[in-house]
């Protein structure tokens, strides 16, 4: 069950990245949230390339002249509609994306869908 937002949207830029830790199947996980007006999309903060963190700091990510979050290490530069690699080492790959969602003002981590 949630028990705290990630973040609140109003802590999350239009068109800016956000780190942020998360419990997933019972381990503490970083992500990467991005912000496209009310939609917020997320994914590990792991390259598949070389399993290196995306960010050159804690929480601060390069994004590209063309819009694609560059990854710090080897600039593998990922689209951000499903986090596929569109240039650089691991081309072809993608981001392993985690479900998340908006609700009351914040982000949280999108509930299980009962069956």
């Amino acid at each position: 069950m949630d028990t705290a937002p990630l973040i609140a949207l109003e802590h999350l830029a239009e068109g800016g990245f956000a780190e942020v830790e998360a419990n997933l199947d019972g381990d503490a996980e970083s992500l990467v949230l991005y912000r496209d007006g009310e939609a917020v999309r997320a994914w590990l903060n792991v390259c598949p390339h070389a399993g290196r963190r995306l960010d050159w700091a804690p929480g601060q990510f390069l994004k590209s002249t063309d819009g694609w979050l560059v990854c710090a290490a080897h600039g593998a530069s990922f689209e951000l509609q499903g986090g596929e690699c569109l240039a650089g080492p691991c081309r072809g790959e993608s981001l392993r994306a985690v479900a998340v969602e908006v609700r009351d003002g914040a982000v949280w981590l999108k509930r299980a869908a009962s069956l």
